[in-house]
This record gives C-alpha cells, structure tokens and sequence, in this order.
C-alpha cells in the first residue's frame, strides 16, 4: 500500500526542474554561494541532514528589521533559484527573515521526491532555525504554497506556539485537485483537510477566484476549518500562479505582518516535535493538548469557532485521525469569507511562472477538480 501511495504522489505532484535551475559552489571557506543569481552578504547557502539521511539545500534571509522569520515552502515545480529574488523580495518587503529550502530530489538537495521526504525535509530545516540562529518557535510564521501547503500544515499541526500559517493557493489534497471526492481515501497524499483543524495559530488563506489548477474551493474549505481565521485575501481573477503579480499581495501581507507582530500566545509548554530516531509517518496521530487562544487584533475579530466534533476517517490504518469531510455546516465567520477582495488592473506584463503545476499536470493528462476530462490538450 505504501508503495502504491508513494507512486501516486511522485506522479501527482513533483516535477523538480530539470536540469536545475542553479549550482553550489564555495565562494570562502566553509561559505557556500549559488551561480545564477546576484548573492548578497547577508545570506546563507545551508546543507541540512534530514532524519531520513538526505542532504537539503536551504538558504537564509538576515533581515536586521525583523522580528518574525518566514519559513517558506515552495510550488512541485521551482527550486531556490528560480526562487531567490522572490525570497529577496519578500524578505525586504515584510521585514522578516526568510528560510527557504528545496525537497530532496529538487535543485542541487539529494534523494528523490516523496511526500513523506517533504515532511522530514521542512522539520530539518525548521530545527536548523532554532539551533543554528535561535530563533523561537513563536516568532516563526509557516508559508506554504501550493504543493507546499502539505509540509507546511503537517508541521504547523506539531508546534503549538507556532506564531501564524500562510497558504498560497493551497490543495485540500491530492486526490481531491483531480476528483471531486466527499471524503479521505488511505491513498490520498497531503490530507491537508484533515490537519488543518489541529493548528492552533491563526491562518491567512490566499487564492485566486480563477486558478484553474487547485479550484478556488480548495481555498474556501480550508479557511472555514481554521480555528483561527483571519481575513482571507480572495484575489478576483487571479489564477494559480500570478498571484504575487497583484498589488493586494503584497499589501495584504504586510498588514498580516504588522498584525501577527502584536500577537502574543499564552504561556504553556508543549513539545514542539518528534525528536527521536525512529522514523514517522505523516502527522495524523494527535497525542499534544490543544492549545487554544483567542485573537483579537484592531479591527478583526477573528473567529473562535471550534467547529463540531469530525468524524472518522475511513482509512484504517490511521485511526486516530479524525476526517472533517463530513461535519455540521459552520456559522458564518465575522470575517466575511464569502466577500471577495477586488482588484485593481493587473500589471500589464506578467512574469514567468514560478510554480507551474498547471501545465506540468497538464503535460500528463491531469486537470484540476472542475474541468476533469479523460483527456487534456498538452501544452
């Protein structure tokens, strides 16, 4: 069975660029720099051991500015250096330190691709955080996009004092971008649906009201499981991968900045993760006390609701997760979800994708959940 869920999420969702898109190479001793892009003396090239004996690549962000550090988690379909500028960007922009890293099997990171690598690969770079630059588990804010969205809410779901998450088009699953399927199969990759009500910070959604990869209801759903939302940035005719290419990005994301930097959590003491030896499986086993806290942040008012009690998922082997497919119909946030955040003109020359999971999916006959045909124009 294993054999069979690891085939699918190698088909599904790793397209790693090939050849990549950069090199390492030693610019001072013991200082590893990257070819094909402008290095700045305030960032770090790092080669992380994952607990499954791979080696990832990551890079570090110094931002003297920042209070909060920014660990992003790419799309299947980029690697570090087609991300750098971006990072950059962002890093200067938000005023955070920004952790960037690539899956093993991407860029210039050994192994192969697999999702239970990518969760291995983002808690390696997170412990890196902490031992390496001391920066605190609340003062970390998780971003994942896309396909990122996966080892981002399964490490969101073990750090109780996790400061905030970021999803950026993000899926409800694997299974769920191509079939329009009601509940969780054993087979399924990234059961973000089903994580998703165990983190307990508060949780930015964005997404395009046009993506024509992950529908936009990916977004929606998964917003209306947080149990701390805050006001979602629903991008008027933005698709999968241009997002960052509309003003209200940006602006939006700063303002959740400048909020997130007045939160504080309550006091309390939690393991923050797994530190022993013996591999794991993916996040599913719930044995933390919930933490919970209230976020009440100048004018959001962000909402508490706990939701009702999920149901069992039906895959056996993993009992003790709960599904919430199936779960009495939410009351309506005082966030508004269903208000739709309007955009002004786009730029008038987009730049090139840096997540191109819709044409790579494309390219093996795969479309997203509402236009799902036996076959599909290549591109």
């Amino acid at each position: 069975m294993g054999a069979v869920t690891s085939t699918m999420a190698a088909k599904f969702a790793f397209f790693p660029p090939s050849p990549p898109s950069y090199a390492l190479e030693e610019v001072a001793k013991e200082k590893l720099g990257m070819t094909g892009v402008v290095m700045r003396e305030n960032v770090d090239i790092l080669k992380l051991d994952t607990k499954r004996g791979n080696q990832v690549v990551a890079l570090y962000i110094n931002n003297p500015a920042a209070k909060l550090t920014l660990l992003y988690s790419h799309g299947n379909a980029a690697d570090l250096g087609q991300m750098y500028e971006l990072f950059y960007e962002l890093s200067v922009h938000l005023r955070v330190n920004l952790m960037g890293y690539d899956y093993s099997g991407y860029g210039q990171s050994t192994g192969k691709p697999s999702e239970q690598n990518t969760y291995y690969d983002i808690e390696a770079v997170y412990r890196c955080l902490g031992e390496k630059y001391g920066v605190k588990e609340e003062d970390v804010i998780l971003y994942g996009q896309s396909v990122g969205s996966g080892p981002t809410l399964d490490l969101a779901t073990r750090l109780p004092r996790l400061r905030a998450v970021i999803l950026h088009s993000p899926i409800m699953s694997g299974l769920r971008v191509m079939y329009p399927v009601k509940r969780t199969y054993w087979f399924d990759i990234y059961k973000n649906i089903d994580k998703i009500p165990f983190v307990n910070c508060p949780v930015l959604v964005i997404h395009g009201t046009a993506d024509d990869v992950v529908d936009w209801s990916h977004g929606k759903q998964l917003w209306e499981l947080c149990k701390e939302k805050y006001e979602p940035l629903w991008i008027k005719g933005g698709n999968h991968c241009d997002l960052e290419l509309y003003p209200q990005y940006i602006k939006h994301l700063k303002k959740f900045i400048s909020v997130i930097e007045k939160y504080h959590l309550r006091n309390g003491t939690v393991p923050v993760m797994d530190q022993s030896g013996i591999p794991r499986k993916s996040t599913d086993f719930r044995d933390m006390s919930m933490l919970s806290a209230t976020l009440t942040i100048e004018k959001y008012r962000l909402s508490t609701d706990q939701g009702e009690k999920p149901r069992q998922s039906t895959d056996r082997r993993e009992k003790s997760r709960t599904s919430t497919d199936r779960r009495e119909k939410p009351r309506k946030s005082l966030d508004r979800p269903d208000k739709t955040i309007n955009v002004t003109d786009p730029p008038e020359k987009a730049r090139n994708s840096i997540d191109r999971l819709g044409g790579m999916m494309r390219s093996v006959r795969l479309c997203n959940i509402d236009c799902f045909k036996p076959t599909a124009t290549s591109v």
